[in-house]
């Protein structure tokens, strides 16, 4: 024990904990067996005596766990335990005073120190504590130490982390098993890669397990260990918007264009105005009365027709197709990133294009009003329907007008005198399609229901086979079919579209069914999906020996790629051979494969989403054929929404049989859409 007295200052003291820190202890003197201490501000004093105690009593074992205390021959309850526990204050107060001599004591001494050390309970107690997470002293090899005051305030500052983290995980796993809004800036960096991890499994990639304490948390908020449920979870959080889509995460669209980019973009519109290479070449075809036709609220629009009387009074159609290649040169950055994305998105909030929109909708679309240029095709057929003349020019068109299909088949209906070429061109296509179905061309045509997804939240949109719609599909496969027929001639290779002959339904058997979804559901199923190759090839259901898809190349790489072919062939400049072209097509395959995906995931969200919106459960049906039968789950045909879909169908229904088809559940954010079908 110290024989002179020793005042301590406050800055001895800082980095006790709170009941520690506000203690001053002064030693006054030492009076034979006992100490006058006062201790605290106050300055009250406290007398503790100075003597000797007996060993702790020996348990088996060196260091006996705490539980045995509670244990015959002890018999010390926790709340005695407790109440027998040194103070803040008197252990402060003995930290200090052995601070400033650093030997060790044996237990005996220590209890003596700071309490009664004939009282076996204080001793007992002070052994747990000793035991427990303190930070004064240090207990080894059965003796007391005080630490130093940098390893106290180390000590402290890491039980404050510690205590600190804890509560940000108390926090994160409340906020789990509460499902309230979070904000990811108050999060650690643990808890961050955990939101990062629970998104990857929303978005259905479960290559990587979930870690053991956020599994833990999951079940705490009775969530699923599944995609589904944990997109629920994380909308409950304000981590996933309601209706962003699992397959778009981490995609190329869902990135955007960066903002070097979106400046190329800019600097290409104010080049377009200029005069660059190759434009001295272009046919200046702006006399030409030349329309476009496309949904009201399309805005990339990458085709535009023409009708010209020649001097002999027969007609040449002009095919005008968008040239984005005017601006964009094959490996420069935008193009690079158009073939990251291979194509442009249509979902049901709007598109996603390939280009940058100041672009896709601007100098390279065909604007009403504004000198555009193009790749422009002439063809002349005909009276059968017949190609018997064609050119291709790159060139300048002009738009007159910009139609909808609904404007356009006003004007083919009524025909007025000062617009009569669209009812030419209508009759025109007419002749070609006739044509086509001569050689074994498929019809397949039928009302469509799509969702489309505006201010008012999904809308059923229908599109219903029309006039417009016909002479415009029609004028695209001419045009793809010309292309093929002229790269086949000249031994271009370009991405040729070719489908195998199909052994369809006899007609006896065709016949027993309803015209219309019933009988094009049994041709359909019979058909094989359509190829991509280097070589051309015959398209069954076209009924064209060669075909290629040509005129979208501002939302289609494919596209833009048989248009620069032709280009380079025409203007005698080097063109990609059929390997260079295949392992082109080969890089493309996957990012297409993906929009595909995403497209469709896309239209069956907003399905559920609609569905989930309508009062009515229950709608009329045709049965078009089993998908599983032993899963009683076939594809049923609801002409009101003219929409194909799967239904848990009872009974024996076969094709063309009425059902009524009832909702059973919807659930978007689960991905959840089930109904009944009975007769």
């Amino acid at each position: 024990m110290p024989s002179a007295s020793r005042r301590f200052t406050a800055g001895d003291l800082v980095g006790l904990h709170d009941d520690s820190r506000s203690l001053l202890a002064v030693v006054v003197a030492e009076k034979g067996t006992r100490l006058d201490l006062k201790v605290g501000f106050e300055a009250k004093a406290l007398q503790r005596g100075v003597r000797q105690l007996d060993l702790l009593a020996a348990l088996p074992g060196d260091q006996s766990p705490p539980t045995r205390l509670t244990q015959p021959p002890w018999g010390l309850s926790a709340e005695t335990l407790q109440q027998a526990a040194p103070s803040p204050r008197e252990l402060g107060a003995a930290w200090l005073l052995l601070l400033d001599n650093p030997a060790s004591l044996d237990l005996g001494d220590f209890v003596d120190l700071i309490g009664d050390g004939s009282d076996p309970v204080q001793r007992a107690a002070c052994w747990l504590w000793l035991q427990g997470p303190q930070t004064l002293f240090r207990w080894r090899q059965q003796q007391v130490e005080p630490r130093p005051l940098v390893d106290v305030r180390r000590l402290r500052r890491d039980a404050r982390r510690q205590q600190l983290a804890e509560q940000r995980r108390r926090q994160w796993q409340d906020a789990l098993r509460q499902r309230r809004p979070i904000d990811p800036q108050q999060l650690n960096a643990e808890q961050r890669q955990h939101l990062a991890r629970l998104r990857e499994w929303a978005s259905g990639d479960t290559s990587r397990p979930l870690p053991d304490d956020l599994h833990r948390a999951l079940q705490a908020a009775h969530c699923p260990m599944e995609a589904s449920p944990i997109r629920h979870l994380l909308v409950d959080l304000g981590q996933w918007e309601r209706h962003h889509l699992p397959s778009l995460e981490n995609t190329t669209w869902q990135a955007g264009f960066s903002a070097e980019l979106e400046a190329e973009a800019l600097r290409l519109v104010a080049l377009a105005a200029t005069e660059l290479p190759g434009d001295d070449r272009r046919c200046d075809l702006t006399g030409l009365h030349t329309v476009t036709i496309d949904d009201a609220d399309t805005r990339d629009i990458d085709d535009g027709l023409s009708l010209e009387h020649r001097a002999d009074g027969r007609p040449r159609l002009w095919i005008h197709i968008a040239d984005p290649g005017r601006l964009v040169t094959p490996d420069s950055p935008l193009d690079t990133e158009a073939r990251r994305r291979a194509s442009s998105l249509y979902l049901a909030r709007g598109p996603l294009p390939m280009f940058p929109e100041v672009l896709s909708t601007g100098p390279m679309s065909l604007r009403m009003g504004q000198r555009s240029a193009a790749l422009s095709l002439w063809v002349e057929l005909a009276e059968d329907g017949a190609v018997t003349g064609y050119g291709l020019e790159p060139s300048w068109v002009q738009p007159a007008y910009r139609l909808s299909y609904a404007d356009a088949d006003e004007l083919i209906e009524l025909a007025p005198p000062q617009e009569r070429y669209l009812n030419e061109i209508h009759v025109l296509m007419e002749q070609r399609r006739r044509w086509r179905l001569a050689r074994g061309a498929l019809d397949l045509d039928q009302p469509e229901g799509r969702i489309r997804c505006d201010d008012q939240g999904a809308q059923l949109e229908i599109t219903e086979p029309s006039p417009s719609r016909t002479l415009v599909a029609e004028a695209m496969i001419l045009a793809g079919a010309v292309i093929a027929s002229h790269g086949q001639e000249q031994g271009l290779a370009l991405p040729y579209r070719s489908q195998l002959a199909a052994e369809l339904p006899g007609e006896a058997e065709l016949a027993i069914l309803p015209p219309g979804p019933v009988r094009h559901a049994a041709i359909k199923r019979c058909l094989s999906r359509g190829l991509l190759g280097t070589t051309a090839a015959p398209h069954f259901s076209l009924g064209l020996p060669c075909y290629v898809q040509a005129t979208s190349p501002i939302r289609r790489y494919n596209d833009l790629l048989v248009q620069r072919q032709l280009l380079a062939h025409q203007q005698g400049q080097p063109v990609l051979e059929e390997a260079e072209l295949g392992a082109l097509l080969s890089e493309l395959e996957g990012a297409i494969r993906q929009g595909l995906q995403i497209a469709r995931e896309d239209q069956r969200h907003w399905q559920q989403v609609w569905f989930e919106a309508q009062e009515q459960h229950q709608w009329p049906a045709l049965f078009l054929r089993w998908l599983r039968p032993q899963d009683r789950l076939g594809l049923v045909h609801l002409p009101d929404l003219a929409m194909d879909l799967a239904a848990e169908c009872h009974g024996d229904p076969v094709p063309g049989d009425a059902l009524l088809v009832r909702l059973q559940q919807v659930d978007s954010l689960r991905d959840l859409l089930r109904f009944t079908a009975t007769g």
